[in-house]
């Protein structure tokens, strides 16, 4: 794939996009401008997801994982047979794999199984997610404030670098926070559609979509729960004991929909399923694979993700939301964002996707303050900084964007490695193969049905396992000991790095 050819084609197009969903929206067409921005939304999500090769860390684990989900979806595996001793405290090579929720995992396999076992098959999920998520951005943001917020939330959401770059599975935590991000966003836009109705199906539906987040990534979901209060309040519609009886039935469903999946952990993985909530609380008072940073990281990393003009309209959204706390949907766009943002900094564990659900309050946040200043910049004396910062509001975003995306770099997306390793499934090796001293461990046993190590076994237990059976490959271009270079029962191979 000729990355700077494609990545021109991609801007082009969206370039093209953009500029019609503006003509668009300013014609009053939003159906077409929404539509215009999903749709350039989507382009850019696709073209970032074409890397030919599962990513290490983390997207490697939940591509394996959702591989295996296909054979049986209720026991998630890692090695689904390891022929090796596994200790269930090693989450990068056990066994029984409750390191993370199921559910991203569930939502990969569905598209593994319907697509095949391909790289962008994991992807699609994720693409699909976020793309949607650009409607329901404009959907809630639309209906917290107006319109106008509404379609500029929506297109930063549409051209943000961090949610791309997660969608394409190239950082860590990738699909996990991306489903998160997604159902959390989901059970805002059922929150909303109950308030406005009243159905009761909207509201169980709110609870579902916090359930499954939690299903994806635990208890931070339950953000959604403040924020479900203040919708609800701000009709006036319902009284004291209407509004708790209501809000039980949420939590109802809620609990209804992610429990199951951890009594059943708990009960035939007791275990993996203990040893995975100790590392969920060790993530808070420890740091844990050198993922550290100081109690500002996540507020510093705002002015990379978001912008370096972040910090402008915060500090006038905050001040606004003190003069009128009464405005239950400033308070609720407040909460969205500024809750986890302080629970995250006291947490020692510092990954940048851990914030990523809050995106949308962030965006909402920006646009709020640029519409501001938009409708009242003829009050300024100084026009031309409210000018300058409009205009960098976008080309910020924008220049963000294009570093994630990266559509005017040689990149090896189709490196020779993954060539290598799909080159084993031709050559008829499989399940009854095992393969050692490779650095893709993850990444072979997910093209193939090879059981695949990343070390290599005393001579003894390599003599065992041809004894029963096993066609025994070594990797010779790592570093290997004499004593292993002449075994008679081993073939010897060379992949590359």
């Amino acid at each position: 794939m000729n990355n700077v050819l494609w990545g021109s084609i991609t801007v082009f197009l969206c370039l093209i996009g953009y500029y019609y969903s503006w003509i668009y929206y300013k014609s009053d067409k939003t159906a077409n401008a929404v539509f215009l921005l999903v749709l350039c939304g989507f382009l850019l999500r696709l073209f970032v997801s074409f890397d030919l090769y599962i990513h290490p860390w983390d997207e490697m684990l939940h591509a394996l994982v959702a591989k295996n989900f296909l054979k049986h979806p209720l026991l998630p595996t890692l090695y689904d047979n390891p022929i090796l001793p596994v200790d269930y405290k090693n989450w990068l090579g056990n066994h029984i794999w409750v390191h993370k929720q199921p559910f991203p995992m569930w939502g990969i396999a569905s598209s593994l199984y319907v697509f095949g076992i391909h790289e962008i098959s994991v992807r699609i999920p994720s693409i699909l997610l976020t793309s949607t998520g650009i409607a329901i951005t404009y959907y809630i943001a639309s209906h917290f404030f107006n319109k106008k917020v509404g379609y500029l939330s929506a297109f930063l959401y549409s051209i943000n670098g961090l949610i791309i770059e997660m969608t394409s599975g190239r950082i860590p935590t990738d699909h996990v926070d991306v489903f998160f991000l997604f159902f959390i966003q989901l059970a805002v836009f059922f929150a909303i559609k109950y308030s406005k109705e009243f159905n009761l199906t909207y509201n169980i539906l709110c609870g579902i979509s916090i359930g499954i987040a939690i299903l994806s990534k635990w208890m931070p979901a339950l953000i959604v729960l403040p924020i479900w209060l203040l919708i609800i309040i701000k009709t006036k519609k319902l009284n004291n004991k209407q509004t708790l009886n209501n809000f039980l039935v949420l939590l109802f469903f809620v609990c209804l929909t992610f429990m199951p999946w951890q009594i059943y952990t708990g009960i035939y993985f007791p275990a993996e399923t203990q040893y995975s909530q100790y590392l969920n609380f060790k993530h808070i008072t420890d740091v844990l694979d050198n993922q550290g940073g100081p109690f500002y990281y996540f507020f510093d990393g705002l002015r990379i993700h978001y912008g370096e003009l972040i910090y402008i309209p915060f500090i006038w959204f905050f001040w606004k939301t003190f003069k009128h706390r009464r405005n239950t949907r400033y308070l609720a766009v407040a909460v969205w964002f500024i809750v986890p943002y302080l629970f995250f900094s006291f947490v020692a564990t510092k990954m940048k996707g851990f914030t990523l659900f809050t995106a949308p309050a962030i965006f909402m946040i920006y646009a709020l303050f640029f519409h501001y200043l938009f409708r009242y910049r003829k009050r300024f004396k100084y026009k031309w900084i409210i000018n300058t910062f409009l205009v960098l509001t976008i080309l910020l975003a924008v220049r963000y964007s294009l570093e994630r995306v990266k559509p005017y770099f040689n990149l090896d997306r189709n490196p020779q490695w993954t060539l290598d390793i799909k080159d084993l499934k031709q050559q008829g090796y499989g399940s009854s193969t095992v393969l050692f001293n490779t650095p893709h461990p993850m990444e072979t046993m997910f093209h193939t049905d090879i059981i695949a190590y990343r070390i290599t076994p005393d001579i003894s237990t390599i003599n065992r396992l041809s004894s029963e059976g096993y066609t025994i490959l070594i990797n010779n271009k790592e570093e290997l000991l004499p004593e292993y270079r002449n075994l008679e029962r081993v073939k010897y191979i060379n992949l590359a790095k």
